[in-house]
């Protein structure tokens, strides 16, 4: 079932960077969890190895901080979904907050290819362990969704055919809209033979993004795999962040393959460096601010008040700023050219590539 988030609002909660989405129809929370090493990762390919790791360290304590003071205490499991889910430093996270980990569990979710074509997606290792009123934590990348689905419904089947139950599923994701819709139908699965079951707590770095279901204004984005904000919930502090660092708005998304620019660099650089080329390519066709508008989610001129309703912040207090800041920003977006952008990047890109070679 697809979930309708025009209407969502996001409200504050008492802990700095921490965000709840308010919805109808949601059975689950939630959040939006910014922080200043998440905003550099996901504007910049750049952040890379560890550092990518690192980089996400004080936003997913901001998380743990929030679970522990609303009750979260005690033993927890997590899962790792090989090999995204190896970015995120759930453990680390864990202990530092208190929570004692008792069971490290895996499963890797591989593609099918056949002929150079993805053919579907099939679990060919698992290490789950089943045990009652399980606090599970999960992190991994949520785009299409797909991935976590198999997952999940293979981790819930196994705790179901074995003894097992949940009391709750605990996120952290760099992803989009459609975590919320697997979420919310996975929860009634769940309680079928889980009823003690309290649900799942979702925290989405930076924003809860979309996915392009077309190829974009540039022509070759990639369908349900690449972010973008438009009908997305940003956190205010990444929107500010990425204005103030124009060129990062044009990047591919907001985050290129996690697996790759953690374990894979030079692959992950000379992936962006792609990017950018074609970008150059096609500059001289693209209208600069046909590309702006999309990325951004609106297009302008546009009030103070609809801005609130389109961003979802009419709830968090005076904006008034950042709506300032958005219209510098465009001003200054009508002076640039797409292939000026497109040049100055790849020249800094392949300049960084070159210590990997």
């Amino acid at each position: 079932m697809k979930h309708n988030l025009d209407d969502a609002v996001l409200s504050k909660t008492g802990h700095q960077g921490v965000y709840k989405l308010k919805a109808e129809g949601i059975s689950n929370d939630y959040l939006i969890v910014s922080g200043d090493g998440t905003r550099r990762l996901m504007a910049s390919p750049e952040v890379v190895g560890f550092g990518s790791y690192q980089s996400m360290v004080p936003a997913t304590m901001r998380g743990m901080q929030y679970l522990v003071d609303n009750g979260v205490t005690g033993d927890v499991n997590i899962l790792t979904i090989l090999r995204g889910g190896l970015n995120y430093p759930i453990e680390e996270c864990a202990f530092r907050a208190g929570l004692r980990v008792t069971n490290m569990d895996f499963l890797s979710c591989e593609r099918i290819i056949e002929e150079d074509v993805i053919k579907g997606l099939d679990v060919r290792y698992q290490k789950v362990r089943t045990c009652k009123d399980c606090v599970l934590m999960v992190g991994d990348i949520i785009a299409s969704g797909a991935t976590l689905k198999m997952c999940m419904d293979h981790v819930i089947e196994w705790f179901r055919d074995h003894g097992g139950s949940f009391k709750r599923i605990i996120f952290f994701t760099i992803g989009g809209s459609n975590a919320i819709d697997l979420m919310e139908d996975l929860t009634s699965k769940i309680r079928s033979f889980s009823p003690g079951f309290e649900g799942f707590v979702c925290f989405f770095y930076e924003g809860i993004f979309n996915v392009y279901q077309d190829r974009g204004v540039l022509g070759f984005q990639v369908p349900d795999i690449d972010f973008y904000w438009g009908d997305g919930i940003i956190s205010p502090e990444f929107r500010e962040y990425v204005v103030a660092h124009s060129y990062s708005l044009f990047e591919k998304c907001i985050i290129y393959d996690g697996g790759a620019r953690r374990y894979e660099i030079p692959d992950h650089y000379k992936e962006v460096v792609a990017y950018w080329e074609e970008v150059l390519e096609a500059s001289d066709r693209v209208d600069i601010m046909d590309l702006t508008y999309e990325r951004l989610g609106y297009k302008a001129p546009i009030s103070y008040e609809d801005w609130l309703k389109v961003t979802h912040f009419t709830e968090l207090g005076d904006q008034s700023v950042l709506y300032s800041d958005e219209r510098v920003f465009l001003a200054k977006a009508r002076a640039l050219t797409l292939r000026e952008i497109a040049t100055t990047r790849l020249e800094q890109i392949k300049q960084t590539l070159k210590g990997y070679e």
